[in-house]
């Protein structure tokens, strides 16, 4: 789920008590990216491997005084899983989205120079993405590397990659790799109604050398060390993740830990709502012990939950979430949910947001046990052409129907485990998790998975709930 400046409050009862899901609507329509080459070149998995693969990131960043500017240097190393020579790579620079490529006066949040082990273009995409063309091809199974300067300044809105008071967060911050497919190069345009974002699994190893004041929630497992004269450095290392964020700020902090052994570090801003904080840190930690029973164990061992009683809705990524608190909590539950339906199981989710936000709400339902039998009565389709799965091509055309995604799509799920019964959409989901586990997912995946668990034709069932 994603914070922007417009939002609309749905309000879903839940054990006794109101929780209040925000799901955001962009007002302003969302332009479409740049064409994707065909990157195909004939039949053979080897060929249409997503590519590169096996990244590893090494940063090194050092903040100001207040965490609002982080400066230093990445090294990107990877591979080539395609059966094609691989001449080129890109970054994608998310954090640029709402800035696009800033004006005169003020350059873009995210700044990539003095790029070694490749050559790069100028940026593209609105400045949200960066292409290095490499030395020479790189053959299948090969590997290099291309390191840069990047300059990561927070800008000045509430939102995933922006500042409340003296809280700043920095998610979708740091340049990754943009993924080549069968599809081609996925170039998609930032949209701030949903997301964009499509990357393969990879580790992090991230240095963030910061005054000692602020304390520094990161994707990962975190140990501190001292640093220079009243500074701190969080050194932080993450495997199998697809994505890396973090936070700065003098917040407030509490572990928990589950019965499987997971650590829940929770953070929270000096005006977030006490009873909230402990509604979420409730929550979290009995979500993440059911999900991993559901879906399968949570495999990261940390997750951070970042809170603040401004935050617009909530957001996610590997091992950290970012949570807008009030006395009745927040989103909690969904988007820890997020850990499995698009951290650990990927999706394309420009092109298939369903297959995260729709799973991450039907996980959110289950857990609180909400009646779905009626729950239809509220869906309305803004015309015969909607689709479940539509992208957020659609979604960005139509931002008044995203809401959909929240609502049809766990309704779809709930009638689907009516269907097949509750035991077969358990081993489904627990199936579907497990063969996908850090790979990337697609509809057509699922509803293979999904018909191979009955004998009934399921077709009526896909075209009637508006999955194709």
């Amino acid at each position: 789920m994603s914070p922007s400046g417009a939002s609309l409050l749905v309000s879903l009862s839940c054990s006794g008590r109101r929780l209040f899901v925000v799901l955001m609507v962009l007002l302003a329509t969302v332009g479409t990216g740049e064409r994707r080459a065909d990157a195909s070149a004939g039949p053979g998995t080897s060929r249409a491997a997503a590519t590169p693969d096996r990244a590893r990131y090494d940063v090194s960043l050092r903040s100001d005084a207040d965490g609002s500017h982080w400066s230093g240097r990445q090294r990107v190393s990877f591979r080539n899983a395609s059966g094609q020579p691989l001449r080129e790579v890109y970054l994608r620079l998310w954090g640029n989205g709402e800035d696009k490529c800033g004006t005169p006066g003020t350059p873009s949040p995210v700044v990539v120079s003095h790029v070694r082990g490749g050559t790069p273009d100028g940026p593209t995409v609105d400045c949200t993405a960066l292409r290095i063309a490499l030395p020479k091809p790189l053959g299948r199974g090969e590997r290099t590397s291309v390191s840069f300067d990047v300059s990561l300044a927070v800008p000045g809105r509430n939102a995933r990659f922006g500042r409340e008071n003296a809280y700043r967060f920095l998610g979708n911050a740091l340049p990754v790799l943009a993924v080549l497919d069968a599809k081609g190069w996925h170039l998609d345009p930032y949209v701030a109604l949903g997301e964009s974002f499509y990357s393969l699994a990879g580790d992090f190893r991230v240095r963030l050398d910061h005054p000692s004041a602020l304390r520094v929630p990161a994707t990962g497992h975190t140990r501190t060390h001292p640093g220079g004269p009243h500074r701190t450095v969080t050194v932080s290392v993450a495997e199998q993740v697809r994505d890396f964020a973090w936070a700065a700020g003098p917040f407030r902090t509490a572990t928990d830990t589950t019965p499987e052994g997971v650590r829940v570090r929770s953070y929270w801003s000096a005006d977030t709502p006490a009873a909230g904080v402990r509604l979420n840190r409730t929550d979290a930690v009995a979500a993440i012990e059911r999900f991993g029973r559901e879906f399968g164990r949570y495999p990261y061992g940390e997750i951070d939950l970042v809170m603040t009683s401004g935050f617009g809705g909530g957001m996610e990524y590997p091992g950290l979430v970012l949570l807008g608190t009030t006395e009745e909590g927040g989103a909690a539950v969904h988007e820890v949910a997020h850990q499995w339906w698009y951290g650990i199981v990927g999706n394309d989710e420009y092109a298939s947001p369903w297959l995260d936000e729709s799973f991450a709400q039907y996980a959110n339902a289950r857990f609180y046990g909400w009646d779905t039998r009626d729950c239809w009565s509220d869906v309305y389709w803004p015309d015969d052409s909607a689709a479940l799965t539509g992208s957020m091509a659609y979604w960005s055309q139509h931002p008044g129907q995203y809401h959909l995604v929240y609502t049809a799509g766990p309704c779809a799920l709930a009638d689907l485990q009516r269907s097949l019964g509750d035991d077969t959409m358990a081993r489904l989901l627990k199936r579907y998790a497990r063969d996908h586990w850090y790979g990337v997912s697609t509809t057509d995946d699922f509803k293979r998975l999904a018909q191979s668990m009955t004998d009934d034709d399921l077709g009526v069932f896909w075209e009637s709930h508006r999955i194709s």
